[in-house]
C-alpha cells in the first residue's frame, strides 16, 4: 500500500487549478446519523469512485502532536475485527479496483475506484473501518517507523520541500497551518496509540464525514445500499472546531535554510484570504497571470528574457478552511543568486501594482482556469475530489457552481487592487535555500 500525503505544494497546486463551473447534477442526502451523501450519476463508463472525506487534518491537531491525522490515515489500513490487516486493499484489488488515501491541512480522505457493479464492496469496507478500527499497538509502532521514513524522503532529504515546510512554519506562528502535515520527528516519537484512539473517536464520526460517489449507478438504487451500510453507525457529538486566529503580521519575516542542494531556491509567501472573501477570485486570476504556463509574466521575464531562473511558479488555493498563503517559488539559474531572483519577482509584482493587466491577459487567465476545470470534468475521481474539498473546507459543493461566474466578474482593476492590498512587504515571508559548500564541491567534482 502506498499512501499519499497531499503535501503543501501538491495540495495547493491541486486545489488552485480548478474549482470552477460545476454543471453536474449533484444529489445531496443527509442520513439519520448526520452523514452527508453526495451522488453524481455519470454513466459514460461502467466505473465508480467512492470517496469518504473527514473534516480533520493537520489543522485539527495540537502542539506536540503534529502529524496525528496523517498517522491515523496510515492506521486505517491496519485492519478491523472483520477485515484484518491487508484485507481492505486485497479485496479492492481482487475486484479490479484500487484504493488509497490522503491527508491535507483541512481534511483526510479515502477512496476506491472500482467497476460500477462492485460499488457495494467499497461502501461496506469504508463503513466497517469507520466504526471498528483495531489500532493495534504493535502495528502502530511499526507504522510510525514507516511514517518517519516517509518524512525523511519527502522533507528531510528534499531541500525544496523542507523550505516549503519552513515557510509555513514561519508565516503561521499561532495557527495550526504552522506545522507540517506529516509531523515533526519529536512529535512522531512522542505520539502514542492513545493519541490515535482519541483522534479516531473524536473525528471519525458519521456526522463529521461526507460520502461521495460519482460514476455509473442509479441513485435510487444506490442510496438504500448506502443507508444499509452507514446509517446504523451512531451519531456522536461533533468534534470541537479549531478556532485559532493567526495574529496580524506586522513586518517581513525572513529565514535561510542551508542544505545539500544543487541550486539556490527562493520562496515568497503572502497572507491572503480564502473562499469566504470575494478577493479570492481576483487572487486566482493574479496567480494565473503571474505563473500559469510559459507565457506567464514570471516565466517569460525571469526564465526566457533575464535568464535568472531555471524554474519559476506560484500557487494559491481559495479552497482552504482558513486564510492561507499565495506564494511564489523559483530556482536560480547556475551563476545567478537567490537575491537576483527575489528582486525580479518583486519587480513583476510591482508592475501589477502600478498598472492593471491588459484585457487580453485577463481573458487568457480566465480561460486557462476554466479550461483546466473542463478537462477535469472528464474524471469521476476529479469531480469527487472537488466536491470533497469544497465540503470539508466549509465552502460547500454549491460554492463550486458560483466559481466561474465570480471568476468572470473579475476586472483588470480588481487584479491590480488585490496585488496592492495583499502582496505587500509587511505580510511577506521569504525563505532562501542556500546549497551547502559540500554540495557545491560535489557538483564541481
Amino acid at each position: 500500500m502506498s499512501f499519499a500525503i497531499i503535501s503543501l505544494l501538491t495540495v495547493i497546486g491541486l486545489l488552485s487549478s480548478s474549482p470552477s463551473a460545476f454543471a453536474l447534477e449533484v444529489q445531496e442526502h443527509l442520513l439519520a446519523n448526520g452523514m452527508k451523501v453526495l451522488l453524481v450519476e455519470s454513466p459514460k463508463a461502467p466505473v465508480v469512485t467512492v470517496q469518504i472525506w473527514y473534516k480533520v487534518g493537520s489543522r485539527n491537531e495540537v502542539m506536540g502532536r503534529a502529524g496525528l491525522s496523517h498517522m491515523l490515515e496510515h492506521m486505517m489500513f491496519k485492519g478491523t475485527p472483520k477485515y484484518p490487516k491487508g484485507e481492505f486493499s486485497r479485496l479492492v484489488k481482487k475486484n479490479g479496483g484500487h484504493d488509497n488515501a490522503f491527508t491535507g491541512q483541512d481534511f483526510t480522505a479515502y477512496f476506491e475506484n472500482l467497476a460500477a457493479d462492485r460499488v457495494e464492496l467499497a461502501l461496506e469496507l469504508e463503513a466497517d473501518r469507520l466504526r471498528g478500527l483495531l489500532l493495534d499497538e504493535k502495528e502502530f509502532q511499526l507504522e510510525r517507523e514507516v511514517v518517519k521514513e516517509e518524512r525523511r524522503l519527502r522533507s528531510e532529504d528534499d531541500p525544496q520541500s523542507y523550505l516549503a515546510e519552513s515557510l509555513f512554519a514561519q508565516a503561521f506562528q499561532m495557527h495550526p497551518y504552522h506545522w507540517p502535515i506529516i509531523g515533526w520527528f519529536p512529535d512522531l516519537n512522542a505520539m502514542t496509540r492513545a493519541d490515535l484512539k482519541k483522534h479516531y473517536d473524536t473525528y471519525y464520526v458519521p456526522n463529521n464525514a461526507t460520502l461521495i460517489v460519482v460514476g455509473d449507478f442509479i441513485s435510487a438504487k444506490l442510496l438504500p445500499l448506502i443507508k444499509h451500510h452507514f446509517e446504523a453507525i451512531p451519531k456522536r457529538p461533533l468534534p470541537p472546531q479549531a478556532a485559532v486566529t493567526e495574529l496580524e503580521q506586522k513586518g517581513e519575516r525572513r529565514f535561510v535554510v542551508k542544505r545539500d542542494a544543487q541550486l539556490p531556491f527562493v520562496m515568497i509567501g503572502y497572507k491572503v484570504p480564502n473562499y469566504s472573501n470575494d478577493d479570492a477570485y481576483a487572487l486566482t486570476i493574479l496567480e494565473s497571470i503571474l505563473s500559469h504556463g510559459k507565457s506567464s509574466r514570471l516565466y517569460r521575464n525571469l526564465v526566457y528574457e533575464q535568464k535568472l531562473a531555471l524554474a519559476i511558479g506560484a500557487d494559491y488555493s481559495l479552497l482552504q478552511t482558513d486564510p492561507g498563503l499565495l506564494y511564489v517559488f523559483g530556482t536560480a539559474a547556475p551563476g545567478q543568486t537567490p537575491e537576483q531572483v527575489e528582486r525580479a519577482v518583486y519587480a513583476e509584482i510591482e508592475k501589477l501594482q502600478q498598472a492593471p493587466p491588459t484585457e487580453q491577459e485577463l481573458q487568457r487567465a480566465q480561460n486557462q482556469v476554466e479550461a483546466t476545470h473542463i478537462f477535469g470534468q472528464d474524471s469521476n475521481f476529479r469531480q469527487a475530489m472537488l466536491m470533497g474539498q469544497a465540503e470539508t473546507t466549509g465552502a460547500g459543493w454549491k460554492q463550486i457552481e458560483l466559481f466561474v461566474k465570480k471568476l468572470r466578474d473579475v476586472k483588470t482593476e480588481d487584479v491590480q487592487r488585490v496585488a496592492k492590498k495583499y502582496l505587500v512587504e509587511d505580510t511577506r515571508t521569504v525563505g532562501i535555500l542556500i546549497p551547502t559548500p559540500m554540495s557545491r564541491m560535489a557538483e564541481a567534482n
